[in-house]
């Protein structure tokens, strides 16, 4: 990776590092609160399976941002190559969005902590499609070659 004309340097992937161990942190609290948790005992059943969906959700799309994070941070650190890098740090595409009305039976707090987790996981795939789009435009060709071969010496 070319640092110097790069989106992406040690700095800002700390600086979203700290930021991402803070949100993940707050996701937790958020969700483990006895006051989030408490459904009244009228309820449906509705709200906890909302509450249990969005913490799965948010948590996942978390831990998806801090593994591409330390991967970043790996790199910088020379204990990957740009290589290993761009072939398994990708980022995962984020998950489907839950269901609005779902979302709306989640206590305010927990609600706050769904969208910063969102707003912040597509902080990081903006960030990713601008670094992937300074790839440059030969190594898709050498990436097919790379394919072929592998398919002759292994079929």
């Amino acid at each position: 990776m070319n640092t110097e004309a790069s989106s992406i340097n040690p700095a800002i992937i700390e600086t979203l590092y700290r930021e991402a161990l803070v949100l993940a942190d707050e996701a937790r609290a958020a969700f483990e609160s006895p006051a989030v948790a408490h459904v009244a005992p009228e309820d449906d059943g509705l709200a906890r399976i909302a509450l249990s969906c969005e913490a799965l959700r948010t948590t996942t799309r978390m831990m998806h941002a801090l593994a591409w994070l330390l991967n970043h941070r790996a790199f910088f650190a020379g204990e990957l190559s740009e290589f290993q890098l761009r072939r398994s740090g990708r980022l995962p595409a984020p998950q489907p969005l839950g269901d609005p009305q779902q979302l709306g039976l989640l206590q305010p707090a927990a609600a706050a902590v769904v969208e910063e987790s969102r707003a912040f996981y597509a902080r990081i795939e903006r960030l990713e499609q601008s670094w992937r789009d300074e790839m440059p435009k030969d190594a898709g060709a050498a990436r097919g070659l790379q394919g072929r071969l592998g398919s002759v010496f292994s079929g």
